[in-house]
């Protein structure tokens, strides 16, 4: 069961709210000493989390299937990035990394227990029983937070992004489980930021064709500009007519350029600690991240949900040119910061 996006909590009554979870969403099977689980494109993620075939063993029932979220917790947030160094081809560096950042789970939802399919059952039974499955499981394995109080919801939605979550998901109480739908609603959080563009990609039907995406950049506060992120949510026209209005930035753009050393980015990288773009990385493998410099003279206004780290944890959304605004005014000051909450808080623990 999937959700859609909502701009805010809805106000009637006869809705479930939990915490939106960052990490690998996943679906559970427990049969006997078996147990398997699997993405939400169905696949395999055992090999990639080793560390939680026991744990799910001594905390689920013989034969039962939950749906949750894989998540890694570090230094009180949760780490995307850390899952996505796990899927990774050889087991000894995942049992490393197992070792090093070891994962949980977090079950949300009970889709079937010895034999019964629960999946016709309303949301609010459905999660009554795995209150009654999971109420006393320990670390790592977690049940996650659940209230049907809007006011609740609206602190969580607030209060926990310092923690790393994404938001709040909504869940009617009288709902079945409607697989494939997006039966659900996602509230997530919404910004925007001014972003210095200082390159961009070609669309992958080629040079000279369509723009494929816009490079966004911010000052620190030694005044240099690091790579956050990106922008690409542009009509097929508009990819078009991006590529004659950046032509004048192209002109000479690399020199002086702040991101000029992308070639030997490596070592440039690990020797400032900036961010640059063009490097190739875990879960890019294969992709053509090659990229055109441009002149950073120009400002664009983008919506952004989430800042893990220094970057923009998901793609951003194109909202406007700013020529009113000069390229230096765009630093990292300007981001809201949300204090840190503990995740063993969220947990109860």
């Amino acid at each position: 069961m999937l959700a859609k996006p909502a701009d805010k909590l809805p106000s009637d009554d006869g809705w479930l709210f939990e915490p939106k979870w960052d990490g690998f969403r996943a679906v559970v099977f427990r049969d006997g000493d078996e147990v398997y689980t699997q993405s939400r494109d169905l696949k395999p993620l055992d090999r990639y989390f080793p560390e939680l075939a026991d744990p799910l063993r001594a905390a689920l029932p013989e034969r039962c299937i939950l749906d949750g979220e894989v998540v890694i917790s570090k230094n009180g947030e949760l780490d995307f990035e850390a899952l996505l160094l796990r899927i990774h081809p050889a087991a000894s560096r995942v049992k490393m990394l197992a070792g090093e950042s070891p994962a949980s789970f977090v079950a949300w939802d009970l889709l079937a227990l010895d034999g019964e399919d629960l999946r016709g059952l309303p949301q609010g039974e459905r999660r009554a029983r795995l209150e009654g499955v999971l109420g006393n499981a320990q670390p790592p394995v977690h049940l996650t937070p659940a209230t049907t109080d809007r006011v609740l919801a609206d602190d969580w939605f607030h209060r926990f992004e310092g923690a790393g979550l994404d938001g709040v998901i909504a869940k009617r109480l009288s709902d079945q489980y409607q697989p494939g739908k997006r039966a659900m609603l996602k509230i997530k959080h919404q910004r925007t930021a001014d972003c210095v563009v200082a390159g961009f990609r070609w669309h992958k039907n080629g040079p000279g064709t369509h723009v494929g995406s816009l490079l966004l950049g911010l000052f620190d506060d030694e005044g240099t500009l690091h790579h956050v992120g990106v922008t690409s949510s542009f009509t097929w026209d508009k990819r078009a007519a991006l590529v004659p209005e950046l032509e004048p930035l192209r002109k000479n753009a690399l020199e002086g350029h702040p991101w000029g050393e992308w070639a030997d980015w490596a070592a440039a990288a690990e020797a400032s600690g900036q961010r640059v773009p063009g490097a190739t990385s875990r879960w890019n493998r294969g992709k053509d991240l090659s990229w055109e410099p441009l002149r950073p003279e120009r400002v664009v206004e983008v919506a952004y949900d989430h800042l893990q780290g220094d970057r923009f944890r998901h793609g951003t959304t194109f909202k406007r040119w700013r020529p009113d605004k000069p390229p230096a005014e765009c630093r990292y000051d300007q981001l809201e910061e949300t204090p840190a909450y503990e995740i063993a808080k969220i947990f109860g623990a």
